[in-house]
């Protein structure tokens, strides 16, 4: 090996180890300088935003308050056919059979009216023969008297003048017209009606069968309106005009009120709901009067409505109102004036909402409520129009506590 080819070699070896740790030299003290002139680091606190929250924009307005009870439909009257004449029944109207309409004064039974029309027949001729012997005891009774004063003087005996005889005529008499007037009115009774159109509920006699006084012939119920017997709770009358609760004089007049939406008599009105064959029917009608005690096992007032021609036998229905059928009722009460309806979310407590302030914080705020339903709540005061009400559940709630809305139209619900 030459001297050459060794300083060569050891040039070589003095590169490959050196160049590397000079490369980390640099790189040390490059992160030195850098580490040393490094800027002071500033600290922030951590920003927690104010809860989002859905709140409520109160709108004062005008509202018809309304009672909810349930009923069951009944006919206003319900009658047992009675056979006041004794005999065979000659006659059945098509419309008697159970379910049959009628007419008012409709003859629904025909009693076979032979004998009685020949009582009719003897007893005018009694009265034929009473009024001839009054006639005569009159005749006789004159001439009894121009006797007497023609031959006798002084008082004469009544015998004499036969005014005892005068009078028994005309008792006589009066007695066969009472019996010919009796004659007439059992006649008139084999003809079995009654004064209302109605509908038959139940049949018991048919033709040839022999009734005697006092049989039951049927049932029928009156079909001109149908009445329904609505409980309402005590606190439920506060929202009833006096009137209606007093309900003291039977005209509908008693009911009229500025604030309650009534019907053409002035009885305040009401809707009647039921499902009625597969669908949801409704019925309008009015209330007709209230009962005159308190139920003492339920401590409430029954008010009874009143639907007129329940089967539509004078105007088109949808559907009948049926006897026995159940069903919900909607009643008018009073109509009252700037009120707050809210929903019940925003109740907290038993009086108490969250008003949401000008500067987006929330304030405890008692106010009055009138009605409390499960889905709402009505207020009477404590609020005042445009006011934000609180709807959002939030776990801890304190006074001044701030808050973020989103951006809401007047009278509607803001939401996030």
């Amino acid at each position: 090996m030459t001297p050459e080819s060794a300083k060569h070699r050891r040039r070589t070896k003095i590169l490959r180890i050196g160049l590397p740790i000079a490369v980390l030299a640099v790189g040390a003290a490059t992160t030195a300088v850098l580490v040393l002139t490094r800027p002071a680091a500033e600290t922030q606190a951590r920003a927690i935003p104010a809860p989002l929250v859905r709140v409520h924009v109160v709108t004062l307005q005008d509202l018809q308050l309304t009672v909810h009870s349930q009923g069951t439909v009944e006919p206003r009257t319900r009658t047992a056919l009675v056979s006041q004449v004794a005999g065979r029944i000659v006659r059945v109207a098509a419309s008697f059979e159970s379910g049959g309409f009628f007419d008012a004064g409709e003859t629904l039974l025909t009693i076979d009216p032979t004998d009685f029309e020949l009582a009719v027949v003897r007893a005018r001729a009694a009265v034929a023969q009473a009024e001839v012997r009054v006639a005569m005891e009159g005749a006789e009774a004159a001439a009894a008297r121009r006797e007497w004063e023609a031959m006798g003087s002084g008082e004469a005996n009544p015998l004499v003048l036969r005014q005892p005889q005068v009078l028994d005529a005309a008792a006589a008499l009066e007695a066969a017209r009472a019996a010919l007037r009796q004659a007439e009115i059992d006649l008139e009774r084999t003809q079995i009606s009654v004064p209302f159109p109605g509908r038959v509920s139940r049949k018991d006699a048919d033709v040839g069968q022999y009734v005697p006084r006092g049989a039951a012939l049927g049932e029928v119920y009156a079909i001109d309106y149908a009445e329904v017997r609505l409980p309402v709770p005590d606190d439920e009358l506060a929202f009833f005009s006096a009137g209606v609760v007093a309900a003291a004089e039977p005209n509908a007049t008693r009911f009229r009120n500025a604030d309650a939406r009534v019907g053409t008599d002035g009885a305040p009105s009401l809707v009647l709901r039921a499902r009625f064959a597969g669908a949801m029917r409704e019925w309008q009608g009015h209330v007709a009067r209230t009962e005159g005690e308190i139920d003492p096992r339920t401590r409430m007032l029954h008010i009874v409505a009143r639907v007129p021609d329940p089967y539509g036998r004078l105007q088109e229905r949808d559907a009948p109102l049926a006897a026995g059928l159940f069903v919900e009722a909607e009643i008018a009460g009073n109509r009252v004036r700037n009120v707050v309806v809210l929903p019940r979310a925003a109740l907290r407590g038993r009086d108490q909402v969250l008003v949401v302030d000008d500067d987006d914080r929330l304030r405890f705020r008692s106010v009055d409520i009138l009605r409390a339903e499960p889905e709402e709540v009505i207020v009477r005061s404590g609020l005042r129009d445009g006011e934000r009400v609180l709807l959002s559940p939030l776990e801890a709630v304190t006074d001044g506590m701030r808050v973020r809305t989103a951006t809401r139209e007047p009278g509607a619900e803001a939401t996030p």
